[in-house]
C-alpha cells in the first residue's frame, strides 16, 4: 500500500479557501472531495486514510493532507491555491529500528474519567490534557507506536472546531503540537500509525503524525 503526502498552499484571494481553513468541518468536506468516490463507503475516512492538519509557515498557511490513494486535484475549486503530491514510499521504506526521526503531530490529548470520579470532582466524560498530563499522554502514543522520544516540544494550538452539516451540531477537539526527536524501536508499529493517525478527532485535522530523518549533531 502506497500513502500519498500531498501539499496545498490556500490563495488568500480564494473565498473557498478562507472559509475551508477556517474551520475545520468545512476542511474535512473538502478533503472528502479530492476522492470521488468516496460516498459509496459508510467510513470513508478510514478506508481512505484521509489524514490532514493545517500549519502556518513563512510562505503562509498551508494544508497538509495524507492519503491511502491519490487524490484528484483538479476537484478544487479554480482559483484555490498550489498543491502537489508526492508518495511516501521511499520514507516509509527505509524505516527500520535505531533509526534517528524529527517528528510533528497535532494530537487531541484526552483522558475518560471513571464514572466515579466524574461524579465525585463533575468532570465531564471526556477531558482535555494540558502541560505535562498532555506531554505523557504523548510519550505512551509514541512508545506504542514503535518510537523512543529523545526531544519533546509541546505547545497548545487552536482547537478544531466548526458545526456539523447534518445537525449543526457543534464540534471540538483541543489540539496540541507535539515537536521533537526519537529513536525507531518497531519500524513496523510506526508504519501503521502513521497510515491510521494516532488519538481522537482524525476527521477534523487530528492524529497525522509527520516524520523525517534526523541527523544528530557529532
Amino acid at each position: 500500500m502506497t500513502l500519498w503526502l500531498t501539499r496545498i498552499t490556500p490563495d488568500p484571494r480564494s473565498r473557498d479557501a478562507r472559509r475551508d481553513t477556517a474551520g475545520a468541518v468545512d476542511l474535512h468536506h473538502r478533503m472528502m472531495s479530492l476522492f470521488p468516490d468516496h460516498v459509496a463507503d459508510d467510513e470513508p475516512r478510514r478506508r481512505l486514510g484521509v489524514l490532514f492538519r493545517t500549519e502556518s509557515t513563512a510562505a503562509g498557511e498551508q494544508i497538509l493532507l495524507q492519503s491511502v490513494r491519490q487524490p484528484d486535484l483538479d476537484r478544487l475549486p479554480a482559483g484555490y491555491g498550489q498543491a502537489v503530491t508526492k508518495p511516501l514510499t521511499p520514507l516509509l521504506d527505509a524505516l527500520r529500528p535505531g533509526l534517528h526521526i524529527r517528528y510533528r503531530i497535532a494530537a487531541n490529548p484526552i483522558r475518560k474519567p471513571s464514572k466515579a470520579n466524574r461524579e465525585l470532582y463533575r468532570l465531564k466524560a471526556v477531558v482535555p490534557l494540558q502541560g505535562a498530563a498532555a506531554d505523557d499522554w504523548w510519550a505512551r502514543q509514541a512508545e506504542s507506536s514503535g518510537l523512543n522520544i529523545d526531544t519533546l516540544h509541546s505547545s497548545p494550538i487552536e482547537a478544531a472546531k466548526g458545526h456539523r452539516r447534518s445537525d449543526q451540531r457543534p464540534i471540538k477537539h483541543d489540539r496540541v503540537l507535539f515537536e521533537g526527536t526519537a529513536v525507531i524501536t518497531d519500524a513496523g508499529r510506526l508504519r501503521t500509525r502513521l497510515t491510521d493517525g494516532i488519538g481522537k478527532g482524525k476527521a477534523y485535522g487530528c492524529g497525522l503524525l509527520s516524520i523525517a530523518p534526523h541527523r544528530r549533531p557529532q
